[in-house]
């Protein structure tokens, strides 16, 4: 058996020269394709009988790919969401190695043929207003790591930001002058500013003074980095303290990304612009913003009112363009 025939280097090849080198991915996707794969060659090794190092390309048919692809809904119990992201890993390998080798061009089209599952579209939650200061009045800003746990809720209600992307900022990444803003990396080693609340550059000023330009902001309990765990163990457990003073918390799913979405609404609710929006938040298509105008119950509610102000007056024809209030509302939607 041919080198070339082997599964093995084309799966070395495409995490180093495919994923490092020529797409320049960010660790958390180049982790999210190694792990779909370390998930996938112990199958099909058992699947088509042979030792993973001594695997064909075409001994990963589209049989056992397809029976993965169970095996991660049934046995591991993952959701359809988390089957099309597996799925999309192997299309990807079978693309990359298809268009180097010829001869495996058959194999890469009936592997590629395999459908995505089409899967029901989840609402994404967020906090109301009151919530969100429930959520932040639980640290104990008297002590020291109560005031770090603050300003990190704090932060992540400015900003936006994610859980990885808050672990991994540095003192030098806050600019805290006359116009206090934030330097974030973002998904696609993708950097964006963000402005900062008075109140938040007061309290990140307070807590990082002393350090140098390359420390990170928001250390633990043993003046280590936190990490991504942190920050989400972090949230997670202010929220089920929260739950005493905002029983609407019960039952809520709340973490990181959950005041990510709540940066987002709550600027929607104020009027910022939605392109304003996606550069706040890092996303590269507007269609992504666009998703928060959806959810935004209060939004819908005033649609609702004046719908009903509408259908209750007394009918003549086009008398709506006779209200301005009315047309203004309309305008702004």
């Amino acid at each position: 058996m041919k080198n070339e025939c082997l599964l093995g280097p084309w799966v070395r090849r495409f995490l180093l020269e495919h994923l490092v080198a020529e797409r320049n991915l960010s660790r958390n996707t180049q982790a999210s394709y190694r792990d779909t794969l370390t998930l996938l060659l112990p199958f099909a090794g058992a699947q088509a009988r042979r030792a993973i190092d001594q695997m064909a390309v075409e001994d990963l048919t589209p049989t056992i790919v397809r029976r993965f692809l169970e095996h991660i809904e049934t046995d591991r119990r993952c959701s359809g969401s988390t089957r099309n992201q597996r799925l999309a890993t192997i299309h990807s390998l079978a693309r990359f190695i298809g268009a180097r080798s010829p001869v495996h061009l058959a194999w890469c089209t009936e592997v590629r043929f395999i459908p995505f599952k089409k899967t029901a579209k989840t609402l994404i939650g967020y906090l109301e207003k009151a919530e969100i200061d429930a959520l932040l009045n639980q640290p104990d800003q008297r002590t020291a790591l109560g005031a770090r746990d603050h300003a990190l809720l704090l932060f992540l209600y400015n900003s936006g930001a994610r859980a990885d992307e808050a672990a991994k900022l540095v003192v030098s990444d806050l600019q805290l002058g006359t116009s206090p803003s934030v330097r974030i990396l973002g998904k696609g080693n993708k950097l964006r500013m963000c402005p900062l609340w008075p109140r938040t550059s007061s309290l990140l000023s307070a807590m990082i003074r002393g350090r140098g330009r390359n420390e990170p902001v928001f250390l633990g309990r043993t003046s280590q980095p936190m990490t991504r765990f942190g920050v989400h163990r972090l949230v997670t457990h202010c929220a089920k303290l929260a739950t005493r003073s905002s029983p609407s918390l019960i039952g809520k799913r709340i973490s990181p990304h959950t005041i990510r979405h709540t940066t987002a609404v709550h600027l929607l609710r104020a009027g910022v612009d939605i392109n304003t929006i996606r550069a706040w938040l890092g996303h590269v298509s507007i269609d992504t913003t666009n998703i928060y105008a959806e959810v935004d119950l209060q939004r819908k509610a005033e649609v609702l009112a004046h719908s009903n102000a509408l259908y209750t007056r007394p009918t003549t024809e086009n008398h709506w363009r006779d209200d301005p209030s009315l047309l203004a509302f309309l305008r702004s939607l």
